[in-house]
C-alpha cells in the first residue's frame, strides 16, 4: 500500500481525533477552568458531560477507521456490551437516586437553607445534589441523605413564612386553667411569638396537660426560641407561686406546712451582644442560603441589563457592558465551594 493510500485512509481518523481533542480541551477549559470552583452540586453534571463527549469521540473514531463494515459493527457492539455490563453490574440505587434527584429538581419540595425532617434526621439543607441531599443537623454535623430516601418518605419542611413553636407541661388540678393560660400566653409573648394560644391536651389522673403555642416568623432561630420559651414558662409560673412537679412528688410532700419547691427567678440582664445557637450550628446552611439568594438577585439584574443593552444607545452600551462584566465576576465568586 502506497503512502498516498495510507494518508487517504487514515486522514479522516486523524482529523476526527484532532477535532474531538480540541472539543474536549475547550469543554474542559469552559467547565473547569473558566468557571472555577463550581460547587458540589454542579461538579457531577460537568463530569458527566465530559464523559459523554469522550464516548462520542470513541464512537466517531471507530466509525472513521479504515476497516470493513463487519469489523466496525463488531467493535461498536463490543463497546455497547461493555457499557451495558457496567450499567448492569453497578448498583441500581445509583440510578434510583439519580432519577429521584432529577424529579426533585422539578417538584422543588424544599430549597437550600430550609429546615427539613426526614425520618429521624432534622436539620437545614446545605446542598441539593443529583444523588443525595446534604443537611446540617443541630450538632453541626453534615448528613448526606440519598434522594431515593427523600422520595419514598414524607418530608417535613418548616415554612419560611413562619412556624409554630410549642411547649407542653403538666400541672395539678388545684390551679384554675384560666390562670395558667394567662401566664403561658405571657411567656410566649415575652419570647416574641405571634398570636399565642393555649390548648388543654389531656386530663390525667393527677394532672392537666397544657400546650402553649405561638407563631415564630424568624424560622432561622427556631432552636433558640424553643429553648427561650421553656425558660420563660418556668419563670412565669414560678414567679406566680405555681410549682411544676410530677404528680408523685406533689402527693408525697403535699400539705399546708410543707415548703414549696420553687426555684427563684433572677432578674434577666439584657446584653448588647448575644450568641445565638443557630449562628454556630447552621453556619454552612446559612452561607448556602445566602449564596442562593445572591445568585438569584444577580441573575435577575443580568437579565435586566441584557434587555437594556439591546435597546441602548452607543454612549450607554459601554457602561452597561461594564456592569454586566462586574455582575458576571460576582457570580463566579459566589460559586466557590462552601467548605473553602
Amino acid at each position: 500500500m502506497s503512502v498516498e493510500q495510507l494518508i487517504e485512509n487514515w486522514l479522516p481518523v486523524i482529523a476526527t481525533l484532532v477535532i474531538f481533542a480540541l472539543l474536549i480541551s475547550l469543554a474542559n477549559w469552559l467547565l473547569f477552568t473558566r468557571f472555577k470552583n463550581p460547587g458540589n452540586e454542579n461538579v457531577f453534571t460537568r463530569q458527566l458531560l465530559m464523559l459523554l463527549l469522550t464516548l462520542m469521540a470513541i464512537v466517531a473514531v471507530v466509525v472513521t477507521l479504515p476497516i470493513s463494515e463487519g469489523t466496525e459493527t463488531q467493535i461498536l457492539s463490543l463497546i455497547g456490551l461493555v457499557l451495558s455490563g457496567l450499567l448492569a453490574f453497578s448498583s441500581t440505587t445509583i440510578f434510583s437516586n439519580l432519577m429521584a434527584g432529577a424529579m426533585m429538581r422539578f417538584t422543588q419540595p424544599f430549597r437550600t437553607g430550609d429546615f427539613i425532617r426526614v425520618q429521624q434526621h432534622f436539620g437545614r439543607v446545605t446542598e441539593r445534589g443529583l444523588f443525595d441531599c446534604e443537611i446540617q443537623t443541630e450538632n453541626r454535623e453534615l448528613i448526606a441523605i440519598p434522594n431515593s430516601l427523600l422520595i419514598h418518605n414524607a418530608i417535613t419542611v418548616i415554612r419560611s413564612s413562619g412556624t409554630i413553636i410549642s411547649v407542653s407541661l403538666s400541672l395539678g388540678y388545684d390551679i384554675h386553667h384560666s390562670k395558667i393560660e394567662k401566664l403561658l400566653k405571657q411567656a410566649a409573648e415575652q419570647v416574641g411569638l405571634e398570636d399565642p394560644f393555649v390548648h388543654i391536651t389531656e386530663l390525667g389522673n393527677f394532672s392537666v396537660t397544657y400546650k402553649i403555642s405561638g407563631l415564630l416568623l424568624d424560622v432561622k432561630n427556631v432552636l433558640t426560641t424553643r429553648s427561650n420559651l421553656y425558660c420563660h414558662v418556668l419563670d412565669c409560673l414560678h414567679n406566680n407561686d405555681i410549682e411544676i412537679m410530677s404528680p408523685t412528688f406533689v402527693s408525697q410532700h403535699a400539705g399546708p406546712d410543707v415548703e414549696r419547691k420553687i426555684a427563684p427567678s433572677p432578674k434577666r440582664q439584657k446584653t448588647s451582644a448575644q450568641t445565638v445557637a443557630e449562628d454556630i450550628v447552621f453556619d454552612k446552611a446559612e452561607q448556602a442560603e445566602q449564596q442562593e439568594k445572591q445568585k438569584s438577585e444577580l441573575v435577575i439584574q443580568l437579565d435586566e441589563l441584557k434587555q437594556r443593552l439591546s435597546t441602548a444607545d452607543k454612549a450607554d452600551k459601554t457602561a452597561i457592558e461594564q456592569q454586566i462584566l462586574n455582575l458576571e465576576e460576582q457570580l463566579k465568586q459566589i460559586k466557590q465551594p462552601l467548605e473553602e
